[in-house]
């Protein structure tokens, strides 16, 4: 994967503030490119440096192996849920989700001129990339 890619998506995910949340193909139409599959293998291999938690699947599950980890970074945050999310910080057992519907993130005016500045530059770099070099190209 292209690390501007890589740097994008991260850059994007470190804007989201605590107690919000939003699916990977939130971030990818925020960034206009990828999918959320790219921005789950980005948050996979390389997210452990931005709040990872508050990027998930569409559903609102946690991310795999990752829940009870989660689930406290929700907790502390007041990031809204659904389900038995009591019974499993007890017992470890029960489903729960986090509510997307009312927790997802709105990016403000402010947000999405940063928003924009980081798929400005990666659109620019995509095209620096996929020029061929060849001398006879202008």
């Amino acid at each position: 994967m292209r690390t501007e890619y890589v740097e994008a998506v991260l850059e994007l995910v470190a804007l989201i503030p605590a107690g919000t949340a939003v699916a990977y193909g939130d971030v990818a139409e925020l960034l206009g490119a990828g999918g959320p599959r790219q921005v789950g293998s980005v948050m996979s291999h390389h997210g452990s440096s931005v709040p990872w938690w508050r990027v998930l699947k569409s559903s609102g599950d946690a991310p795999p192996g990752l829940e009870h980890e989660a689930l406290a970074l929700y907790l502390q945050e007041g990031t809204p849920l659904l389900g038995s999310y009591q019974d499993f910080l007890r017992t470890g057992e029960g489903r729960w989700r986090v509510d997307l519907a009312s927790g997802r993130w709105a990016p403000t005016d402010a947000d999405f001129d940063r928003i924009d500045a980081i798929a400005e530059r990666l659109e620019r770099a995509s095209h620096r990339l996929s020029v061929p070099d060849d001398e006879m190209t202008v």
